[in-house]
């Protein structure tokens, strides 16, 4: 089984070839490493062969492993989040990637204003309308970033987030990343108060070269970096 330290040099040459194939540069793709159901240890030894991002999909395994780990990485919420959950990680979180319905935007304004914070955040867009897929349909986005601009001045949206269906059709899934940054640019022309249209979250294990090819500036990445893991376990 190779080891942590070999599965990100693999990783991260996968994301140097498929930059370069499309003239991007690698430095420009963040590398976040999700640590859903791994360990500190495991995470640790991440952190110290050089990643700087990691994802969790759980607001409080998020919370529990801040509390051992610490800031010395930029922790991601990219699960879905319940807005009772918030409150677990609004004083630690650097982005969350799942934005897609008022309710959440009001209780990530309360909290943010409670202890003075701006939360950056991404808009998780449904593009490829599966049902079992969360994120705001794509002809709401725009009306959607536009009502967090005028009303919610603790939240900044820094990008959009989606994911590809799970299938073998490689254009199926190339045509989903392609639209998530197209309606990035879309917006981006708009100048919207207090967006940035910075960062484009797209791509897993299965398919983060062909969303590096469409466009994305970070990939999350989970088995290819811990290996399978069991997702029975909380």
């Amino acid at each position: 089984m190779e080891s942590i330290k070999e599965n990100l040099d693999n990783v991260r040459k996968n994301i140097e070839k498929a930059s370069e194939k499309v003239n991007r540069l690698s430095k420009d793709v963040t590398l976040l490493a999700v640590t859903k159901t791994v360990d500190v240890d495991a995470i640790n030894e991440a952190i110290e062969n050089g990643v700087t991002d990691v994802g969790e999909n759980k607001p409080q395994e998020l919370d529990r492993k801040y509390k051992i780990i610490g800031d010395k990485v930029n922790w991601h919420l990219i699960g879905t989040l319940q807005t009772n959950k918030v409150k677990y990680i609004i004083d630690k979180v650097h982005m969350i990637h799942s934005l897609d319905r008022q309710a959440l935007c009001e209780e990530i304004q309360k909290r943010a204003e409670k202890i003075e914070r701006t939360i950056n955040c991404l808009i998780q867009v449904n593009i490829s309308k599966e049902e079992t897929k969360h994120g705001i349909d794509e002809k709401d986005s725009i009306e959607f970033i536009k009502n967090i601009s005028s009303n919610y001045k603790n939240i900044k949206i820094k990008g959009l987030m989606t994911m590809a269906p799970f299938t073998e059709d490689e254009e199926e899934v190339r045509s989903v990343f392609r639209r998530l940054k197209e309606l990035s640019l879309e917006i981006d022309k708009l100048q919207i108060d207090n967006v940035d249209m910075d960062v484009l979250s797209m791509g897993m294990s299965n398919d983060y070269e062909i969303a590096i090819e469409e466009g994305s500036s970070m990939v999350r990445v989970g088995t290819s970096i811990f290996g399978a893991r069991n997702y029975d376990k909380k």
